[in-house]
Order: C-alpha cells, then sequence, then structure tokens
C-alpha cells in the first residue's frame, strides 16, 4: 500500500503549496500529486499554477516524495512531444521520483484560450496517440511521428532520463480504465462513487484489460484520489467541503461550463448536505479509517488524500497522528 496527498492548485497558491508538500513528506506520505489547471474550479480564492513548473521547484524542496500530475492533459494546450521533454528534464534531475499523470481534459481548462473542445471520442484518441509519441521520444533518437493528430519529424529529446517516466491515466468509464490497464503503468480514478460503480466498473475493467494484454495485477498502480474530510471538530469537518462544491455537479455541467465564475455560481447553490456527499467526513478517527480502508478492500493500492479545508498544515497533521496508523500498511 501506498498512501499520498493532493496538492490542491485549485484552493491554494504555488507557495503555500511547496510548503504543505514539505508538511505531507515529514509526516510520512509517500507521494503528492497536483493537477495542471489553467481555470480553477472558482473564481474567489482560486488559484490555478503551471504543474510542470511547480513540480520542478517542489522535488527540489523535498528529498523522498514521489511527485506527479493528476492531471495534466497532453493533447491540447500543450504538443506532447514539449510534455515529453518537460517530464524527461525533470526526470534526468531527480530520477525515479516522478508520475504522469495524464487525462482527456475539461472545457474550463481549454476553452479559454480559444482551443477548441472536442467530444470524448477525439479526446480520447488523441491521448493514445500522444502517450505512443511521448514513450517514443523517451526511449529512441531521431523520432519520425505520423498519427492522426499529432507529428514529429527527426525529433530528438536529447537529455532524457535513464527509465521513461511511468505514465498513469485517468478515468472513470469504462474504455479509458481497460486502456490504462493495457498500456499504462497505473490508472487515477476519484472517491465517493458507490461501490457498485467501483467493483463493476473500474476493477472489472482493469481485470479485463489486464487479461487482454498479458499483463500481471501489479504492473498497473490502482490508484484513487481519497476525497476526505476529517477534523477533531466534527462542523469544521462538514464546513471544509463547501470549497469543493463543484465536484458535486453533474459530469454534464462540469464538462460543459467554461467560465469559473459560473462554475463557481452552480457550485454555491449546493446545499452543504448535497455537497458533501462526495467525501468522507467525520471527527470520529475510527470511523474515518475504516471508510478509507474500504477502498484497499475493493482493490486500490494507491491512496491519495485529499482534504478541502483552509488549513491543509493541520489536517494533514491530524490526519497522520488520528488515522493513518489505522489503516492496513
Amino acid at each position: 500500500m501506498r498512501y499520498g496527498y493532493k496538492a490542491s492548485a485549485e484552493q491554494f497558491s504555488p507557495a503555500e503549496l511547496l510548503d504543505l508538500v514539505q508538511v505531507a513528506e515529514r509526516v510520512g506520505l509517500e507521494s503528492a500529486f497536483i493537477s495542471d489547471h489553467l481555470q480553477p474550479w472558482r473564481h474567489d480564492g482560486g488559484h490555478a499554477p503551471n504543474a510542470v513548473a511547480w513540480l520542478g521547484m517542489a522535488l527540489e524542496r523535498t528529498e523522498r516524495i514521489v511527485l506527479g500530475t493528476s492531471v495534466l492533459t497532453p493533447t491540447l494546450r500543450y504538443h506532447p512531444a514539449v510534455v515529453a521533454q518537460q517530464f524527461a528534464t525533470l526526470g534526468q534531475v531527480h530520477p525515479g521520483r516522478l508520475i504522469l499523470g495524464i487525462g482527456t481534459g475539461e472545457s474550463l481548462n481549454e476553452q479559454a484560450i480559444g482551443v477548441e473542445f472536442p467530444e470524448l471520442k477525439e479526446r480520447f484518441a488523441r491521448l493514445r496517440e500522444s502517450v505512443r509519441l511521448m514513450r517514443r521520444l523517451w526511449t529512441e533518437e531521431r523520432v519520425d511521428f505520423e498519427g492522426d493528430f499529432y507529428a514529429t519529424s527527426g525529433a530528438t529529446i536529447y537529455d532524457r532520463p535513464d527509465a521513461p517516466i511511468p505514465i498513469y491515466v485517468a478515468g472513470g468509464g469504462p474504455a479509458t480504465t481497460r486502456y490504462a490497464a493495457r498500456f499504462a503503468d497505473g490508472h487515477i480514478c476519484t472517491s465517493g462513487k458507490g461501490d457498485a460503480y467501483y467493483r463493476d466498473t473500474i476493477v472489472a475493467s482493469l481485470e479485463e484489460g489486464l487479461e487482454q494484454q498479458g499483463r500481471d495485477a501489479a504492473d498497473v498502480d490502482r490508484m484513487i484520489e481519497i476525497k476526505v474530510s476529517y477534523d477533531r471538530d466534527p462542523e469544521a469537518a462538514l464546513q471544509h467541503t463547501r470549497f469543493w462544491a463543484a465536484l458535486s455537479l453533474t459530469q454534464e455541467q462540469k464538462h460543459s461550463v467554461h467560465d469559473p465564475l459560473e462554475m463557481q455560481r452552480l457550485a454555491d447553490e449546493l446545499p452543504i448536505e448535497q455537497v458533501a456527499k462526495r467525501w468522507i467526513v467525520g471527527s470520529d478517527a475510527s470511523a474515518v479509517a475504516a471508510e478509507i480502508a474500504h477502498y484497499v478492500d475493493l482493490g486500490f493500492t494507491h491512496l491519495v488524500f485529499h482534504g478541502p479545508g483552509g488549513d491543509q498544515r493541520r489536517f494533514l497533521e491530524q490526519l497522520s497522528e488520528d488515522v493513518l496508523p489505522l489503516l492496513p500498511r
């Protein structure tokens, strides 16, 4: 089992996150992931640092913790060859400490700079093609690539890491999950959607993809972001979830809205009880640990904790003191 920290780029400034990732390392967490948003979920109090730039600073300020993106979209705002170069540079300086977590993207991040946001079928095709290209650039010289969306001619990344950077694919549907099981080093999903979904969609699709490709279960890290609002004050634990109300909007709303102000308006209309449904909320360490451990029982091997409150140092210290010792190792 591995336990990690979600560095909430949408909620905290780059400088604050640099301090927090050091706290996460100090309290014993093994990984930390930052999302790459051009626009945050809400306008007031929102942040959106560049993930790759932040990773370079965070790697220099920490010693052992593995850092990655959850997630970056290497297909629309970025050319995959540029992403391959960025992660190759970081990986050469900090070998073994990087994960490239990728996804198909959201309109919130792309349309603000005039990038057309295609339907999921095309976004998924772009994602698959970008993975093929990035892996070739990490392992070959003079790469000539002619795909449906991207092309290179005699491209070489001159400062490559000794080994390709692990790629984790985020996805909530059967197709992306099977793809991750077949071709990626890990799969990323989020908590709070019900046991049937995880058993019948995520785990079943992972097993199917592994069998199709003839891979072992250990070949793919099963990562899940656990939305947990733990605080020794029960009312505080509940109210902390308010900032992340947008997560309780429908998938259609989240993928169609491209203005943080509109996203914020929709989210603020939700009652706190609905907002909190996506989270494990509580002040009883044993009860919270039991709910978290249930995801281990479902088959997940890498749990990344996302705390919603404004005082993340308090969250990390209370979580490490009260809840982590009760979790499976």
